[in-house]
């Protein structure tokens, strides 16, 4: 049992809510007051749980050394040695099998959207991280195939506003998680990561900045857009979940400027009340909306 509770452990769990961005489209799709449009999506999430986790797998083979020289990654299970190599190769292995094979049985095109994403982050582990601002898109494009992946399944359309709000999201998320390596690491950034070589804090504050305004207008636009104002009988009430996302990016990074919590995005919104709190509104406002 404790073997098994090591390997769930290198599995990150705690990074699949990234893989909530599967629901995005069949929510605004109005697909999810459907029993089969619940069970399509919870599939897919449950599809992409299973990838991803092979890749952080992988991953942690491939960064192993440099991992045991990281003040936080140094305690992971293959860093630590509690998990062998052999073992983590295997399940990775496994768990790529059972979730692209379970992918293309829900559906073909989703199955080649999570096989995109497996290629990607296999090149990604290898080559992609070590190039400057490419590492980041790449970060970013993982995000987008997330919701590809739900529109894909629940058969709907994804907005042009849709990819815009996603993308600008997920860099903004990346940025921040690069510049809390770089100074944690600080002079010893570029021998655990060695793109961080190329940037510099004052580099990706000025990017941060840019994202940062794109991602609350983008955001703002598509609310009272003309598409969206024609596609919900309730639209109107969506620009008040502007507010939303507003508190959302600014208490993001009051807790990577002031706190120091960047390094762990995926676990800032279960473990930080005021963000909880304010992710359930936005929610509850937008189900008012999309499915009043």
């Amino acid at each position: 049992m404790r073997g098994v509770a090591v390997l769930l452990e290198a599995m990150r769990p705690r990074q699949w809510v990234k893989n909530l961005l599967v629901f995005v489209g069949p929510f605004f799709g109005q697909r999810l007051n459907t029993t089969a449009g619940v069970i399509e999506s919870l599939w897919a999430f449950a599809s992409f749980c299973v990838v991803a986790s092979a890749t952080y797998l992988i991953n942690d083979i491939v960064d192993i050394e440099t991992d045991r020289e990281h003040p936080d990654k140094r305690r992971r299970p293959l860093a630590s040695g509690r998990l062998s190599v052999p073992t983590a190769r295997l399940a990775a292995v496994g768990l790529c099998a059972v979730g692209l094979g379970s992918a293309f049985v829900l559906s073909t095109g989703f199955g080649c959207v999570l096989l995109g994403y497996l290629a990607m982050t296999l090149a990604y582990s290898r080559w992609l991280k070590h190039v400057i601002i490419v590492d980041l898109l790449v970060l970013t494009a993982g995000f987008l195939l997330r919701a590809a992946a739900g529109a894909i399944v629940a058969g709907v359309a994804m907005s042009d506003w849709f990819l815009i709000c996603t993308t600008f999201l997920a860099l903004f998320v990346a940025i921040n998680k690069r510049r809390h390596e770089l100074l944690l690491l600080e002079a010893d950034a570029h021998n655990h990561r060695p793109v961080l070589a190329e940037y510099s804090s004052h580099l990706l504050d000025q990017m941060s900045s840019v994202v940062t305004a794109c991602v609350i207008m983008s955001y703002a636009l598509y609310t009272v857009a003309p598409e969206t104002l024609a596609k919900f009988p309730h639209a109107e009430l969506l620009k008040y979940s502007t507010v939303c996302v507003l508190f959302a990016v600014f208490r993001y990074m009051h807790l990577v400027y002031n706190k120091d919590q960047g390094g762990k995005p995926e676990q800032l919104l279960l473990s930080d009340r005021p963000m909880l709190v304010n992710f359930l509104v936005f929610v509850a406002i937008t189900v008012a909306v999309v499915y009043r």
